[in-house]
């Protein structure tokens, strides 16, 4: 199981990488794993905005549908398209080209508020 240690994670399973203010999120490799073979992804909207810890998505598999929960707080700026038409993109990729949205913080603390790799690798393993 792969746990880049450049990110942060929720305890929900989703990764962030900060880039300035925007902070990119997908779904972690342990949790694409959990589910199986993503068949579709429910996006967020482009200027939605989010609180920490709501519901921001969908992803449903061949084994069940998992709700995708921001890490942070703010505006949706962007969405990974390619998932539309390739979802699976989020089993083989889940780190690159399987990101799920990005998220303009409006609250830079909920950032440095997520797990760091060893944190995560803790919440994983136990």
């Amino acid at each position: 199981m792969q746990i880049p240690d450049e990110l942060r994670y929720s305890s929900d399973h989703e990764w962030a990488q900060r880039e300035g203010e925007r902070v990119r999120v997908g779904i972690t490799d342990y949790a694409q794993d959990a589910l199986g073979d993503v068949v579709f992804v429910d996006l967020p909207k482009v200027g939605a905005t989010v609180s920490a810890r709501g519901v921001i998505g969908e992803v449903e598999s061949t084994k069940s549908v998992s709700e995708i929960y921001a890490p942070v707080s703010g505006n949706v700026t962007a969405v990974n398209d390619a998932l539309r038409s390739s979802p699976e993109l989020v089993n083989s990729d889940p780190y690159g080209a399987g990101w799920i949205c990005e998220i303009e913080t409006s609250s830079p603390s909920d950032f440095d508020a997520l797990l760091d790799a060893p944190g995560y690798r803790a919440l994983t393993t136990s």
